[in-house]
């Protein structure tokens, strides 16, 4: 019998040998797509309890895309050698702090940079998940509807509908709302003549 802990509780499993319970475990290559933002570190924690669960690894994937390039540049003049290793750097980095969580919850993990600007962020993913092989892609999604989800694109949603294999949509928590005592937001026209409290 072998026991796993899952969100704090204790779950035994009757397995005959390590090695069967390895051939009948599912998802040992899960693929976590990060960019830094929270809901991505959401998909993330999701992906470790999986992991955990599974006694499978995970692949971290950090894509620098031509979008995300030309967005950084129009919003800084600079030199575009400087924003390019700025935004690898940028990546590295989320790529390590992912990293370093999986190896403290005692998950084997690597991490993939990939900054080749070739296709769509959502394209590379699929190409990753497709060439590792993984047999699950873990991903935070915001979960926005209308014009949030046109507005911002969803790599998400692109991933769910041409993904080879399953995809595991991590939604962001609802942000608490504060209350109406704990801060005051004051809008003025410059002429005076609106003012909200």
């Amino acid at each position: 019998m072998r026991k796993i802990k899952v969100h704090g509780h204790v779950l035994p499993i009757l397995v005959s040998s390590e090695a069967e319970f390895q051939e009948h475990a599912m998802y040992q290559r899960i693929l976590v797509p990060l960019d830094g933002s929270p809901t991505s570190k959401r998909g993330l924690e999701e992906a470790i309890a999986l992991a955990r669960l599974s006694q499978g690894r995970l692949r971290l994937y950090h894509v620098i895309d031509d979008l995300s390039f030309a967005l950084s540049m129009d919003a800084y003049a600079g030199h575009a050698g400087n924003w390019l290793n700025m935004l690898r750097e940028n990546g590295r980095r989320i790529l390590a702090e992912g990293r370093d969580a999986a190896q403290a919850a005692g998950v084997e993990v690597e991490a993939q940079l990939c900054d080749t600007f070739s296709g769509s962020v959502h394209q590379r993913v699929l190409d990753e998940a497709a060439q590792w092989p993984a047999d699950v892609i873990v991903i935070g999604t915001h979960g926005r509807r209308g014009v949030g989800r046109v507005v911002m694109g969803s790599s998400a949603e692109q991933i769910l509908r041409a993904s080879p294999v399953p995809v595991l949509l991590v939604r962001a928590p609802k942000p608490q709302q504060k209350a109406a005592t704990d801060e005051v937001t004051r809008v003025s026209q410059p002429t005076g003549a609106l003012a909200v409290e």
